[in-house]
This record gives structure tokens, C-alpha cells and sequence, in this order.
């Protein structure tokens, strides 16, 4: 039996034991936020990190993927410095190198992306042990695992003699293209906007999740454990624990991104070879035909885009 057959027919039985155990099992989300620290904000607030602050006062657990070149994206580098370690010594937050400089793989190739993924883990690295922590999560920026098979290939192998764990996401809700508009209209006094657009946020979010949950129990027929993305950005300091309010009211429990990556679903063989991000739900799909299908079924977001088209083109 070709190994490749021999794995699909492992987390096939996996899936069924893991199906057999989770009978009453509830539903389950862990949530990870890239693009940690946002020193702009952070000098904005008076140096607060609003978002975590947020985050500590619901005690949940949560990943943080971090790309260090932030740190210089201000006057304040020390101040930048501490927040970054203040992040990584939380004690409910598990750490991730989302690279130094957020490059796009397809664009910039092997050699290039992995050195700017060794970059990116210099000061997290160096946290990280002082307090008593790992990075082993990778996050790849846009999502972007590489225009074809072979740049796949070569980067999970680079990635995984380093000792990195890719990780995948199952729900994301492009809250960074609310969060241009919302913070266009909070810049231009527009708060009743900026509200709406923060309460679309929270509403489309709970729309994505139980679109992607509905299809995760069609194909797999048990409650998946779902992994969302977001960003450290304005609207999720402000609108985050609204989500995470909304998620235990639908009885979903807040897990860790360890805990989540334990259903057998994440072993699965990525068949997408594209560059563009899209959930693994879709990237473990074996046609097209069968993405395109359930695309077509995900919640409108054609309104936020509209608007964020004619913010950004001006």
C-alpha cells in the first residue's frame, strides 16, 4: 500500500474514533491573532494594549503570531520591546513567528522567506525562554504557502527541520478590511458609523463561524475543533470580546490552539496550490469544483468590500 494511501486511511479511522468519542461532545474555537505587537496603536492608547487588556479581562486562552520588525515601526522601540515581551509572558497565550517582515512566500522565494522567518524569532525567541515558553507555531503571512506543489513542499520541509508547527485556520471573518473602514470613520469623527461597522463585524463574524461549522459537520459529522484568524488591529480591541460574548452564548468553548490542533482533521494533506489564503476546511477538499461550491454559499461580505474598495482608492 502506497504510503500516501496508508496516511488517508489513518485520519480516516482517527476521524471515526475521534467521531465515536465526541458523541455530546460540545463545540469548540480557539482564537489567534496575527500581526502582534501593533506598536502604532499601542503609542496611540498612551501605551496600552487595549486588545489584551480585553483579552485578560475574559481569561481565555489565545495565540499570538508575531512579526518583530514592529518593534522599529516607531520612535519607541524600548516601549515597543517590553509590549512584545509582555505579550509572550502572558500566561494564557501560546506564542507563533508570523516572520519578521510579513513577505508574501510566492513573491520572494525559499531562501529569502526563511531568512526572514529566522529574523522574526531573534527577540521572541529570546522571551520566550526567559519565560519558560516555546515557539513552536508558524503562521505564514497572507496565508501564502506557495504558488505550486514543489514551493510547498520545500517550505513545510524548512519550516519543519526548524521545528516549526504550520498552523492552519478554519474561520476567518477579513476583519482586517472592516477594520480600514472602521478606523476611516473613527479618524474622520464618524463614531455612529464606526459602531455600525463594528456590529457588522461581530454579526458576519458569528455568520462565517456558523456557515464553516455547519459545512465542517456535513463532512466530517462531529463538532471539529475551529481555529479563527484575526488581527491585532482596532475593531477587534474594541469588538473581539463582543465575538467571544456571542460564541458563549452559541455554547462554543474557548480552547487553546494545542488543544484545537489535536482533532485529526489538521492532519489531513493540504491539496490547495495556490497562493491565495483561504480556509484549510477548503484547502482539504480533493476538487475545484467542490471549493467553488461551498464558496458560493459563504456569507456576503460584498457590502465591506464595496466600501473598503472606495476608502482605499482614494
Amino acid at each position: 500500500m502506497k504510503l500516501s494511501k496508508l496516511k488517508n486511511l489513518t485520519i480516516a479511522l482517527l476521524t471515526l474514533i475521534t467521531h465515536q468519542l465526541s458523541f455530546g461532545q460540545g463545540k469548540s474555537i480557539s482564537i489567534t491573532i496575527d500581526d502582534v505587537p501593533n506598536t502604532s496603536k499601542f503609542e496611540q492608547d498612551g501605551f496600552k494594549s487595549i486588545l489584551m487588556n480585553r483579552l485578560d479581562s475574559l481569561d481565555i486562552p489565545f495565540t499570538v503570531f508575531i512579526n518583530e520588525d514592529k518593534i522599529s515601526k516607531t520612535d519607541f522601540t524600548q516601549r515597543n520591546e517590553q509590549l512584545l515581551e509582555v505579550w509572550i509572558k502572558n500566561k494564557n497565550a501560546l506564542i507563533g513567528n508570523h516572520t519578521f517582515s510579513h513577505p508574501r512566500y510566492s513573491d520572494v522565494g525559499l531562501d529569502n522567506f526563511m531568512g526572514d522567518v529566522e529574523k522574526g524569532e531573534r527577540l521572541t525567541k529570546a522571551y520566550a525562554s526567559k519565560h519558560k515558553k516555546n515557539l513552536k507555531y508558524f503562521r505564514f503571512p497572507f496565508n501564502d504557502l506557495g504558488l505550486d506543489s514543489l514551493q510547498h513542499t520545500k517550505v513545510k520541509a524548512a519550516l519543519s527541520k526548524k521545528g516549526y508547527i504550520i498552523t492552519p485556520f478554519t474561520v476567518e471573518s477579513s476583519d482586517w478590511m472592516f477594520d480600514t473602514v472602521y478606523q476611516y470613520y473613527l479618524n474622520n469623527g464618524q463614531t455612529s458609523k464606526a459602531h455600525e461597522v463594528g456590529e457588522a463585524y461581530v454579526n458576519k463574524t458569528i455568520e462565517l463561524v456558523t456557515f464553516f461549522d455547519s459545512l465542517a459537520s456535513q463532512i466530517y459529522n462531529y463538532p471539529v475543533k475551529h481555529i479563527y484568524l484575526c488581527h491585532d488591529n482596532a475593531i477587534n480591541a474594541d469588538y473581539l470580546s463582543k465575538i467571544i460574548e456571542r460564541l458563549n452564548n452559541e455554547n462554543y468553548e474557548i480552547i487553546s490552539l494545542e488543544e484545537s490542533l489535536t482533532d485529526p482533521i489538521y492532519q489531513q494533506e493540504d491539496t490547495y496550490y495556490k497562493k491565495w489564503g483561504i480556509s484549510w476546511l477548503y484547502r482539504w477538499m480533493p476538487t475545484q469544483k467542490e471549493r467553488v461550491k461551498w464558496m458560493q454559499q459563504e456569507p456576503d461580505l460584498s457590502e465591506i468590500q464595496s466600501t473598503y474598495d472606495e476608502l482605499t482608492k482614494k
